[in-house]
């Protein structure tokens, strides 16, 4: 993936092609006659090129559990739920479970509580709550840490979903 914050992107008349109204929220303030760019802010460029990919052919990458690919899926997400792709973040919420991990389960369930992805987030408390010694090794995380910063209601919700599992 790219590492740039901030990329210009060529796009010939793009607008005037759209079909969506995703690609016109993208490309909305183009103008097409005098511009054949137009600079999209806080987007990795592979992301964009995947989302772009997404928008004209209805076929996302492959979202495979490795790493970087994971991460992907989450730049992925959130840029289809600035967008307003939602089959797109459905189908980039539906692969991050797999690649759930104690490191990596406190950032998932703060990325699907800022992109209100409820499966997502349903998958993530019930990996949290299934055991005493999950919750107890996900406390130590840094994840943990941002979510509570981040999203403390959400840990109303882990303390009833640890709770139902004692009973």
């Amino acid at each position: 993936m790219g590492s740039r914050r901030h990329i210009c992107a060529r796009v010939w008349r793009v607008y005037s092609r759209a079909q969506s109204h995703s690609c016109r929220e993208v490309f909305g303030g183009m103008n097409e006659r005098s511009s054949e760019s137009v600079r999209i802010e806080d987007i990795d460029a592979d992301v964009f090129k995947a989302m772009l990919h997404f928008i004209y052919t209805d076929w996302a990458p492959e979202l495979d559990q490795e790493p970087e690919v994971a991460a992907m899926a989450q730049h992925l997400l959130a840029a289809a739920d600035r967008y307003g792709l939602d089959r797109l973040k459905l189908i980039c919420g539906s692969k991050l479970p797999g690649g759930i991990s104690i490191d990596t389960v406190a950032t998932t369930l703060a990325l699907a509580e800022q992109h209100n992805c409820s499966l997502l987030k349903a998958k993530c408390v019930d990996f949290i709550a299934r055991s005493p010694e999950t919750l107890d090794a996900v406390l130590t995380t840094e994840g943990y840490n941002h979510l509570v910063e981040s999203y403390p209601l959400v840990l109303t919700e882990l303390v009833r979903a640890a709770h139902g599992r004692r009973n």
